[in-house]
């Protein structure tokens, strides 16, 4: 009787994890991310059909992007690394590629931990992050321009990997 009440106890009242579980797990995601462009950027060229949607924080510590696409995407931004793009180095912390925006070429340095979204719609990969602690919902902002129309994922969530943890405030 004592056994089943503690379980009980303690289905209801799951301590804290003193493990940051929610972390490692968002770093170790994003390292994925950092491999997959360290790939890339050996060769300079995406094997096959693969291209990439990168969604990132245009305001989070680190990012670096000219004034004028802060002041278009004042929250989130999404980049396509598909057929124009040069001069992608990466490093354990970040990544910078350059890209034409509307015929104007840019260079673009964004930290892994800026990333929200990667999405390769060649194999239908996606990993999704949670946003900065104090971010709001995103605004709705127009798509980039730097390499074509935008591919929206499935709504099945097929090959999706979702990272949400709930942070107390």
């Amino acid at each position: 009787m004592a056994g089943a009440a503690t379980h009980e106890f303690m289905t209801t009242n799951v301590p804290d994890s003193l493990i940051p579980y929610d972390e490692i797990v968002q770093e170790a995601l994003r390292a994925v991310v950092g491999r997959v462009l360290g790939t890339v950027a050996a060769t300079q060229a995406l094997p096959g059909g693969h291209h990439f949607y990168i969604t990132f924080k245009t305001h989070a510590p680190g990012v670096d992007i000219p004034q004028r696409l802060i002041e278009r995407f004042p929250d989130e931004m999404t980049i396509v690394l598909q057929h124009r793009f040069w001069d992608l180095k990466v490093d354990d912390e970040k990544f910078s590629v350059g890209l034409s925006f509307n015929q104007v070429p840019a260079m673009l340095n964004i930290p892994f931990s800026a990333i929200t979204g990667f999405h390769d719609p060649a194999v239908n990969f996606e990993l999704r992050f949670q946003a900065q602690e104090g971010d709001m919902d995103p605004e709705q902002h127009d798509e980039a321009e730097n390499d074509g129309p935008a591919v929206k994922p499935p709504e099945d969530g097929s090959n999706v990997v979702s990272v949400d943890f709930k942070r107390k405030k």
